[in-house]
């Protein structure tokens, strides 16, 4: 938590669920960036990038809420009350999010929560890391002749693994992009490949995707851990899988190690 201090409530406080978007601060919207820009008080997560951070006011009180696979800074049953406490103590909150708040980000739950509790709860959309990270690799989420649906999924669920149809996922003529998936990898290859999914399916790992430390790279479902381990993957970094993944071509400026292909 940093040194600053709350300001005195002036009025009845409220909540801001914000999108940061997936880490290009030029991604942001207009009303996210005004509503940063007037926070008393900013909860942020760790995929927030530091861009965007750099938007907070000098004066407002910023706690960090980052959640990792084995380190969580705040539970979130204690981020759901703590936005509720600073609201209910007249605060303009802000709950800076990566990505969208309603997209694999648990924003359903705080604004329940703050709803159950008589606080005002407001959404502030964001460009999640699918559209973000395909947009900056150049991968088209969908395409008339390859790719005519497009599903987000969790690579996490409440219990571990994500509680899935793997049989409706392996079907062709779609995109399937997995948020926090790098761990389970080799997990879901596999169940996606035992469900009929093709081994040679095109594949991309985006790490780090819309940022400067952009990295991506290709291959194929059976390919996929390999990808993964042989360029030391971290997080963030998203799982898209399908046909489409093909149509990725290296920019002319990136270095041949970092898009280089694991068969």
């Amino acid at each position: 938590m940093a040194a600053a201090t709350l300001r005195q409530p002036v009025c009845r406080g409220e909540v801001w669920l914000v999108g940061a978007g997936p880490g290009d601060v030029e991604l942001l919207t207009l009303k996210a960036l005004r509503v940063i820009q007037q926070a008393e008080v900013v909860v942020f997560d760790r995929l927030v990038s530091a861009p965007v951070m750099a938007l907070i006011p000098e004066d407002a009180l910023r706690i960090d809420a980052g959640k990792s696979t084995r380190h969580h800074t705040l539970g979130q049953p204690e981020i759901n009350q703590l936005l509720v406490d600073l609201a209910q103590n007249g605060h303009r909150v802000v709950r800076l999010k990566g990505g969208d708040p309603f997209i694999f980000g648990r924003g359903g739950e705080e604004m329940a929560h703050c709803q159950q509790h008589g606080v005002t709860c407001h959404i502030v959309p964001g460009i999640t890391a699918a559209m973000g990270c395909a947009a900056a690799s150049g991968i088209p989420l969908t395409h008339r002749d390859l790719a005519q649906s497009v599903r987000f999924v969790t690579g996490h669920g409440a219990q571990g693994e994500p509680d899935v149809d793997w049989s409706a996922l392996a079907m062709a003529r779609q995109t399937l992009v997995f948020y926090m998936g790098i761990a389970g990898s080799d997990s879901i290859s596999q169940k996606l490949m035992a469900n009929g999914m093709p081994p040679e399916m095109p594949v991309a790992v985006i790490e780090r995707g819309t940022q400067p430390e952009q990295r991506v790279f290709t291959g194929t479902l059976d390919s996929l851990g390999n990808i993964i381990v042989a360029n030391r993957v971290a997080t963030p970094a998203l799982l898209i899988i399908g046909e489409v993944a093909g149509m990725y071509r290296q920019p002319a400026r990136q270095v041949q190690r970092e898009t280089e292909t694991v068969r």
